[in-house]
């Protein structure tokens, strides 16, 4: 049986690089507004523990997206499927990512993608053409964090 998992990401800003990705993807920002109102009435958090963000309640410092098609928990927003959780962390990045995300256009459609991807927060690193197998850019978030555009 298949393990299910999460990719989390450090960052400095964990809503607005939620916001930038779930538009990069298109996804869906997780919403857990109904579980911090229950945690909040039970005592269970405080306030500071809360910020809000685009008019919702969400967890200091975390934020998650999730694939708009996959199963999600109706009382806390968490996705079941494919999701991405971001993490604000004091330290800053410092070097090139380990991991990364490719996004794929459509066929032929890689300059639209691009220019979506730029006008959502994102700037071109340089384009790599491999010949006959093709060619991709390499892109940064907000943050400054490496992805492929292909």
């Amino acid at each position: 049986m298949a393990l299910s998992w999460k990719l989390v990401i450090d960052s400095a800003n964990a809503a607005t690089l939620a916001d930038f990705w779930a538009a990069a993807l298109e996804y869906e920002v997780e919403d857990p507004s109904a579980l911090i109102e229950q945690l909040l009435a039970a005592g269970h958090i405080g306030q500071e523990a809360v910020v809000e963000h685009r008019g919702r309640k969400i967890f200091r410092g975390y934020a998650a997206i999730r694939h708009p098609e996959d199963p999600f928990d109706q009382t806390s927003g968490i996705g079941r499927g494919r999701r991405l959780l971001f993490q604000d962390v004091p330290e800053g990045k410092s070097g090139k990512n380990r991991l990364h995300i490719d996004i794929h256009s459509e066929p032929g459609g890689l300059d639209k993608l691009v220019a979506r991807l730029e006008g959502l927060g994102a700037t071109r690193v340089n384009e790599v053409d491999q010949g006959p197998a093709g060619h991709w850019w390499v892109m940064r978030d907000p943050e400054g964090n490496e992805f492929c555009a292909t």
